[in-house]
């Protein structure tokens, strides 16, 4: 009996490591690739480069957006376990959090003076590139966006 007890024990340790083993690792300099991306009706910037170290549960993005509304760079802090964090974009507080669901990473901002929520799902596809779905909900109605971005 101790002996299938351990034997579980043992497995359940290992799942567990395998299921961590499942997690992409974002860290890198990326950089927009303009052609793949889709901004819709929204104007998108002319660069975006994205400086990600992530050591789970780390993560942190510095990101570098240039275009038509401005020149603009944001760094963000997040844990992968949910934990609020805030920064300042454009003179306003964002918050928010980041969580795995299966090997996406959800990063949910806040922006409640203008009453806008950012929901980025960012997975790497099987060719190696770095997407960003972002779904933008607002007063004046919801956006979806696509950024693709290429490891430099």
């Amino acid at each position: 009996m101790k002996g299938i007890a351990t034997a579980l024990f043992a497995c359940t340790v290992l799942m567990g490591t395998a299921a961590a083993a499942e997690k992409p690792n974002f860290s890198g300099d990326w950089k927009m690739n303009v052609s793949q991306s889709n901004f819709g009706a929204l104007p998108g910037p002319s660069s975006v480069v994205r400086k990600i170290t992530h050591a789970e549960p780390s993560l942190v993005i510095v990101e570098q957006q240039e275009g038509g509304l401005g020149d603009q760079t944001t760094t963000r802090k997040y844990t992968t376990d949910g934990a609020e964090m805030s920064f300042e974009s454009g003179g306003a507080v964002v918050k928010g959090t980041a969580v795995w669901e299966g090997d996406a990473l959800i990063l949910t901002s806040t922006v409640d003076a203008v009453s806008l929520k950012f929901t980025d799902r960012m997975t790497l596809s099987g060719d190696g590139h770095l997407i960003s779905a972002v779904h933008i909900s607002s007063p004046q109605g919801d956006v979806d966006i696509l950024i693709v971005f290429d490891r430099q």
